[in-house]
């Protein structure tokens, strides 16, 4: 039960910071920022890692730490609606640089909450099995208006993750602001496409509500027309920075879990087929794992990425550490710092790469893209 409290307490953290940059201004809209990349980053250090093992007794509490996602979209929407209403008053009453500044900060600690805590805890419901969460996984989704997200990293990710199809795979020697433009176009086609093929697999007509193409362009519509009509301009431009401050984080953080990973070619036996070829199959050894204990408290777990994509059905509390799988030197705040520097990233990446690929590709093997390139 501690160790349920501990994942439960640290994102009501996140909405205090936000609250209180809400309400008290000045300093405090630092508040989030700090939080994320100079506090948790800090205890990374200080606490160090948590290898500890998922044991059967805790199967009894995944409902509970299931309960907990659910428990969360409710109070994003009311957190959400507050700050809305809050900075769109804020920013009536602006009359220098000085208070757009502090409105700027305050926008993105908001996206700092409905990013590093709402999309960690929707793309946790999305693996679920059952509608409810998959639901509450769209809503959390459309609150910064990624919806497709849910199609493309379920349906595309997972499945083609390591290869060249994968718009979400960073590869060796790309930089961060290379990656950007390319994962996001690469998912929206491949949400598109992946969606399309799935509705006409089942009969489904494109103005069926089953059409989720259809579905989330409605419910995206209707949120920013709800949100025009209540608050007007500056409350939709207020609505959309921390959406897309949101939507940073969450491919900064697709960024790091992947980069150079590569799934080799393989022969049909024991491979899985990928736009018409094949690939071993997705192994631990593919995603760039992190065991900093603090950081995993924040993100549910996010950073035992290795498990998750090995068994993308397991609860977060049940994703088990693997020593096997390549190891970020720390957690993701930090990571995150360190990807919006290239030099510095491939300085600390790049020969943890080749390291990875000097145990886990025999020389013979044939790696995928031919991505040698040496980052300039």
């Amino acid at each position: 039960m501690l160790r349920f409290a501990s994942y439960a307490f640290t994102p009501f953290v996140v909405v205090s910071t936000v609250i209180a940059s809400l309400s008290f201004g000045g300093a405090f809209a630092f508040g989030p920022l700090m939080l994320i990349f100079a506090v948790v980053p800090g205890l990374d250090v200080l606490v160090g890692l948590d290898v500890k093992q998922p044991d059967d007794a805790s199967l009894s509490m995944t409902r509970l730490y299931r309960a907990m996602c659910r428990v969360w979209v409710p109070l994003q929407i009311g957190l959400l609606a507050y700050a809305l209403h809050a900075l769109t008053a804020s920013a009536q009453g602006l009359d220098g640089g000085e208070g757009f500044g502090l409105l700027a900060l305050q926008v993105v600690g908001l996206g700092v909450a409905t990013g590093a805590v709402g999309i960690t805890y929707a793309h946790e419901l999305m693996h679920r099995s059952n509608r409810l969460d998959r639901g509450l996984a769209e809503v959390l989704m459309a609150s910064v208006g990624y919806t497709l997200f849910c199609i493309e990293h379920v349906l595309g990710h997972h499945r083609n993750v390591g290869t060249p199809a994968d718009p979400a795979t960073s590869r060796y020697g790309e930089s961060l602001y290379s990656f950007l433009p390319r994962t996001v176009v690469g998912g929206f086609r491949s949400a598109i496409a992946l969606e399309r093929a799935r509705c006409e697999r089942r009969g489904i007509g494109a103005l069926d509500p089953r059409h989720r193409l259809l579905r989330y362009g409605v419910g995206l519509l209707l949120l920013q027309a709800g949100i025009l009509l209540w608050l007007g301009p500056i409350g939709w431009l207020v609505w959309a920075g921390q959406a897309v401050v949101a939507i940073l984080l969450l491919e900064i953080v697709n960024y790091l879990e992947h980069y150079g990973l590569e799934r080799r070619r393989a022969p049909a036996d024991a491979a899985s087929a990928v736009a018409g070829e094949r690939f071993e199959r997705v192994r631990p050894e593919h995603s760039w794992n992190s065991a900093h204990a603090v950081s995993n408290r924040f993100l549910a777990n996010l950073a035992r990425h290795a498990d998750h994509h090995a068994n993308a059905n397991r609860s977060f509390d049940q994703l088990r550490h693997f020593e096997e799988a390549p190891q970020l030197p720390t957690g993701y705040g930090a990571m995150l710092l360190l990807a919006m520097v290239p030099p510095a990233w491939f300085a600390v990446m790049n020969p943890r790469v080749q390291a990875w690929r000097g145990r886990a590709v025999p020389e013979s093997g044939e790696r995928v893209g031919g991505q040698e390139a040496a980052a300039a």
